[in-house]
C-alpha cells in the first residue's frame, strides 16, 4: 500500500507540475499532505516539522550563497570572465554554449549543485540576455554539468556509495575518472548541438553589434567595486577551499562569507540595503521552494513510503538478470535516485544489490561504480533541492526544464555506462 502510494504521489506531482496545472511550489505542499492525511492524519504535522528541519541548512546555505556570489557579481567580480568568454566566443552561439559547458564542469568541481548554479548564471546570465539565446540550454548544460561532477567524492553520493560497501573513497572514484571523460565529451557535443541550433536561430553577431556588446559590458555601474577585485576573488577562493575541505557547515561558510563580503564591497547600511533588496526576490523565490520540499520529503519519509518504495526497487529485477547486475544496477540506480533519496538508495538498497551480485562474482567496488553511472538522472529529480535554485534562477518553469532536458540527461547517463562498460570500469557480465 505505502509502496503504491508512494509511486502514485510521485506520479501526481510530476503530472502536475509538466503539465502546468500547479505551480512547483503548490505541488511541493499539497499533494504531499493529501497523501499523507491517507496513511497517518494524525501524525502529518510532525512528518512536514521534520521535513523542514532536515532542509533547514539547506535554506540557510541557498539563501546566502545567492546573496553571497549576487553581491560578488554586483561587485563585479565576474566582469573579466563574462568579457573574456565574450571575446573568445565573438558573438558566435556554438562558442558560447561550449563555453558553457566547460565553466560549469569547471566551476563544478567543487561537487556542489547550489554553489555551481548561482556562480554559472551570475556569470552567463548577462550573456545570454545580451545575445538573445535559450536560458534553458544553459540550464541543460549545467545539469550535466553537475551530473558528471557530482561524482566526486566531495560531492556526497560517491561518499555514500563507499560507506555503504565499506570501501574506500578512492578504489570507488578514480576507476570512474574515464568515465566522467566520455560524460563531459557527450556534454561539448550537447552544446555543440544547442549551439548549431541557436547560431541558425539568431544568427552570429555582427562586428557592429559585436562591439556595442563589448562597450555595454565595459560601462561600469555605480555599485561596481573594480579595486575590490583582488579582495573578493580571495575571499572567494577562500571559501570554496574551505568548503571543499569542509572547515565549517556549509551554511556557516556562507553566512560568514556574506557578512564579511557586505562589509568590505558595500560599507554604509544603505548600500547593504539597497544590495539586499535588489536580490530579495531571488531569495524568495528560491527558499520558498526549499522548504516546500520540505514538505515534501518530510511526508515521504515519514510515512514509510521512501522505504517501501525502496524495497519494491529491489524486487524489480528478475532473475534472469543476476549475470549483469552491474549494469542493471547502473540503469536501477538512474531510475531509483529519480524517486527515492540517494541516502534511501545507497543505505538501503545498494548493499542487497552488492549481496546478490557477490554471488555472480560481482565485486562489491564494481557494483558502487555502478550505482552512481545514474547521478544525472538524479538531478532531475522533483527530491533535488539545487534543481529549483537553478530554474529560479533562470526564471523558466520546472515543468519545461523537465521536460526539455531529461533525454539529454538520459543520453549523458547512457554514455558514462557505456563508457564503464568498455573501459572495465563495471563488468558487463559477472563472472562465477
Amino acid at each position: 500500500m505505502l509502496t503504491l502510494l508512494g509511486f502514485a504521489m510521485i506520479a501526481v506531482f510530476m503530472t502536475a507540475v509538466i503539465t502546468r496545472r500547479m505551480s512547483a511550489l503548490a505541488a511541493l505542499v499539497i499533494i504531499p499532505i493529501i497523501f499523507g492525511l491517507f496513511v497517518d492524519a494524525s501524525g502529518i504535522g510532525k512528518m512536514m516539522i521534520d521535513g523542514l528541519t532536515k532542509l533547514a541548512p539547506t535554506g540557510a546555505m541557498l539563501m546566502f550563497g545567492i546573496l553571497y556570489f549576487s553581491i560578488m557579481t554586483d561587485a563585479g567580480l565576474f566582469d573579466p570572465l563574462i568579457r573574456g568568454v565574450v571575446k573568445l566566443a565573438g558573438g558566435d552561439p556554438v562558442k558560447i554554449l561550449i563555453g558553457t559547458a566547460v565553466i560549469g564542469t569547471g566551476v563544478a568541481l567543487d561537487g556542489d549543485g547550489a554553489t555551481t548554479y548561482v556562480i554559472c548564471v551570475a556569470a552567463l546570465l548577462p550573456i545570454y540576455k545580451r545575445l538573445g539565446l535559450s536560458l534553458q540550454y544553459m540550464a541543460t548544460l549545467l545539469l550535466m554539468s553537475i551530473g558528471i561532477m557530482n561524482i566526486l567524492p566531495w560531492g556526497g553520493p560517491t561518499a555514500r556509495a563507499a560507506a555503504s560497501m565499506h570501501l574506500d573513497v578512492a578504489d570507488v572514484f578514480v576507476p570512474l575518472i574515464p568515465a566522467m571523460v566520455a560524460g563531459f565529451v557527450y556534454q561539448i557535443g550537447v552544446a555543440t548541438i544547442f549551439g548549431m541550433r541557436e547560431r541558425r536561430r539568431v544568427g552570429v553577431l555582427s562586428a557592429e553589434k559585436f562591439a556595442a556588446i563589448e562597450q555595454e559590458l565595459a560601462d561600469v555601474p555605480a555599485y561596481r567595486r573594480p579595486r575590490m577585485m583582488p579582495v573578493n576573488l580571495a575571499l572567494t577562493v577562500a571559501l570554496l577551499v574551505a568548503l571543499v575541505w569542509g572547515v565549517l557547515p556549509l551554511p556557516i561558510l556562507f553566512i560568514a562569507a556574506t557578512a564579511i563580503a557586505m562589509t568590505l564591497n558595500y560599507p554604509s547600511l544603505a548600500e547593504q540595503k539597497e544590495r539586499i533588496a535588489a536580490h530579495a526576490y531571488n531569495v524568495l523565490a528560491v527558499v520558498t521552494l526549499i522548504f516546500a520540499a520540505g514538505i515534501f520529503t518530510g511526508i515521504m519519509s515519514g510515512t514509510g513510503m521512501i522505504d517501501a518504495m525502496s524495497r519494491s526497487l529491489i524486487g524489480i529485477m528478475p532473475d534472469q538478470l543476476g549475470p549483469f547486475m552491474a549494469p542493471a544496477t547502473a540503469v536501477l540506480s538512474a531510475i531509483a535516485t529519480y524517486l527515492v533519496t540517494n541516502d534511501a538508495f545507497y543505505f538501503g538498497v545498494l548493499p542487497i544489490l552488492a549481496h546478490t551480485a557477490e554471488a555472480y562474482g560481482i565485486t562489491a567496488a564494481e557494483m558502487a561504480r555502478a550505482s552512481l553511472l545514474g547521478q544525472p538522472v538524479h538531478l532531475l529529480s522533483p527530491l533535488v533541492a539545487s534543481t529549483y535554485l537553478l530554474v529560479s534562477l533562470l526564471d523558466i518553469d520546472y515543468g519545461d526544464n523537465q521536460r526539455r532536458s531529461i533525454l539529454w540527461v538520459v543520453g549523458l547517463a547512457l554514455v558514462m555506462l557505456l563508457a564503464a562498460l568498455a573501459f572495465g570500469i563495471v563488468p558487463f557480465v559477472g563472472g562465477h
